[in-house]
């Protein structure tokens, strides 16, 4: 079976009137369904993301889970428990990814972790999670090693699946007994962030103990005599050195502490081929720096595609999606703080920021309400821009369900609004988000539960569910990327539509509907011996008379056209 896409031409206006079978339906204008072959494009404001902690998600290799005598107890969940690089190509090549849907994956970062543990007031944690570099020039060997990468990247290309690591530039690890602080040239231990004006969140440390990089610093500076001595001990100083200098002769930057950093981070790409990153930390360093990131992004880029033509995917630009904490939907543009206000998308910089309003979103706003909502919101203040929805995540201790009693609500609000969705790694298995003895953070980064996945029958419910609005969602752009128009409110249908270029895509979905017989009034987007196919139950249907008629124990439909 293969599907084919159509335009909708024209603009589609609603306005209200009745029809009997109580149902409120939204009278639009007539829908033209002209067919195109063109190839679907993959469309990051629509991407289905699934994020996971490099080391919580799968074990690929047993023998490197234990590196520099990390080996002191922790507190619950704050060590290693083994998860590398290899593991997660391991589930990339067994299609776990594709048959979720999945077209992007976000890793946490990779780079070599503090070799120390530190304790916060939650037991000592080791840098399990990748926020703690110590060089980043290395890939942890936690994590895997340098030909593990060129191995995932290359599986999750053939694929067709991106891959997004995750760049810091704010912070150093803490200082350990095996991990000194980096000279005063290059970091601050002090003050500690107030967060209270733009200053006292920018200039200052994150938290005690995790020196903050010099980011506004234009002063050259030497390498930390830390790293100097590293690198020699691994025999790589004059290869480091050397590139560094082709580095700043190429740029004219000062030898400044940020430029060093993205100097290390474009590295990834030029030599791996990743397609994006997730940006740690944004509002906690001047937004000038990300300007001058995604310079040196895009020419890296650049530079892969040109020297590896044979691996480029397609035109599609670098992938920039920034953290700034609390950013919500609402605020367009701008982020507020309290003094002063940031656009963190104009000057060019990120093509997207994470929505962490969009949970509080779902949980007041029913379907239509919170699809409205975004839909207008993405072709208003952020129109050529994107958002990254999330209803659960690594340090969001208010997730939408926390007890995981809402797994099939969670699946149709994330995988069914405007926007590119964010999956955390056991949204899509109703992995436990509460840990018992797990502080903090910490509950929300167990280990991925396989074993449910392959035992438990409710689970396997679960993550079907999953499965099948996912890969709805990936064959069919309009659902993350297209505009979103109402057509009757009982039953709740709907349906998306999108044009890019040649390609042009409209699909159908219902929800709430009753078990058994559905009659669906699709007459404004489908003429009549239309054959179409419902994803959800698996069947095929003819448009007759202007409806869509079928029987299913599901409340759910999936419509999109077919063809032999």
């Amino acid at each position: 079976m293969k599907y084919i896409f159509y335009l909708v031409s024209g603009f589609l206006m609603m306005t209200s009137c009745q029809e009997n079978h109580k149902q409120n339906n939204v009278d639009i204008s007539d829908v033209d369904v002209s067919i195109a072959n063109a190839k679907t494009p993959f469309v990051w404001e629509g991407a289905n993301l699934y994020f996971l902690l490099t080391d919580r998600f799968n074990n690929g290799d047993t023998s490197n889970d234990i590196n520099f005598d990390r080996t002191k107890t922790t507190g619950k969940l704050r060590g290693f428990e083994g998860g590398d690089i290899k593991g997660i190509t391991q589930k990339i090549n067994e299609d776990y990814f594709t048959d979720l849907g999945i077209n992007a994956i976000w890793m946490t970062p990779i780079v070599e972790q503090i070799h120390g543990g530190t304790n916060e007031g939650t037991g000592v944690t080791y840098g399990f999670h990748g926020y703690w570099t110590k060089d980043w020039t290395n890939i942890d060997p936690n994590f895997g090693t340098k030909e593990d990468l060129h191995e995932l990247v290359t599986a999750a290309h053939k694929k067709g699946i991106r891959i997004l690591l995750d760049a810091v530039i704010n912070h150093t690890g803490p200082v350990t007994d095996k991990d000194s602080v980096w000279p005063n040239s290059w970091v601050r231990t002090s003050p500690q962030c107030k967060y209270d004006s733009y200053e006292n969140t920018i200039t200052c440390t994150l938290v005690k103990n995790l020196p903050d990089i010099k980011t506004e610093s234009n002063d050259n500076v030497d390498l930390p005599p830390q790293l100097i001595e590293k690198w020699k001990s691994e025999g790589r100083y004059e290869q480091e050195v050397t590139e560094l200098d082709n580095f700043f002769e190429r740029t004219k930057y000062p030898r400044a502490p940020r430029f060093y950093i993205m100097k290390w981070l474009t590295d990834y790409v030029t030599e791996f081929g990743v397609d994006g990153y997730r940006v740690d930390t944004v509002k906690h360093t001047e937004e000038f720096v990300w300007q001058e990131f995604k310079i040196e992004c895009d020419y890296a880029f650049t530079e892969f595609k040109k020297n590896n033509p044979e691996k480029v995917l397609d035109d599609n630009n670098f992938y920039l999606v920034g953290e700034v904490y609390n950013y919500g939907i609402s605020s367009g543009q701008q982020f507020d703080f309290g003094d002063r206000e940031v656009n963190y998308f104009s000057p060019p910089s990120f093509q997207s920021l994470i929505n962490f309003e969009f949970k509080w979103n779902s949980k007041e706003l029913g379907y239509e309400d919170l699809f409205k909502r975004y839909s207008e919101a993405l072709r208003g203040d952020l129109k050529d821009f994107g958002t990254l929805n999330y209803l659960s995540s690594h340090d969001d201790g208010s997730p939408f369900d926390a007890k995981r009693s809402k797994p099939f609500e969670t699946a149709n609000k994330l995988l069914l609004s405007p926007g590119t969705a964010q999956v955390y790694y056991g949204d899509e298995s109703a992995r436990s988000l509460i840990v018992e003895g797990a502080n903090g953070d910490a509950t929300l980064r167990s280990f991925m539960n396989w074993e449910a996945i392959s035992n438990s029958r409710k689970t396997k419910a679960i993550l079907n569910h999953w499965q099948k609005l996912g890969k709805f969602r990936e064959r069919h752009p309009a659902v993350g990327a297209g505009i979103h128009q109402m057509i009757t409110q009982e039953p709740y249908v709907f349906y998306r539509s999108m044009t890019k270029g040649d390609f042009k895509d409209v699909v159908v979905i219902g929800l709430d509907l009753d078990s058994g017989a559905k009659e669906l009034n699709v007459s404004r987007i489908y003429e009549d011996g239309t054959r179409l196919y419902d994803a959800y139950s698996n069947q095929d249907i003819e448009v007759k008379n202007g409806k869509a008629v079928l029987n299913s124990k599901y409340d759910i439909v999936l419509l999109e056209e077919k063809t032999n």
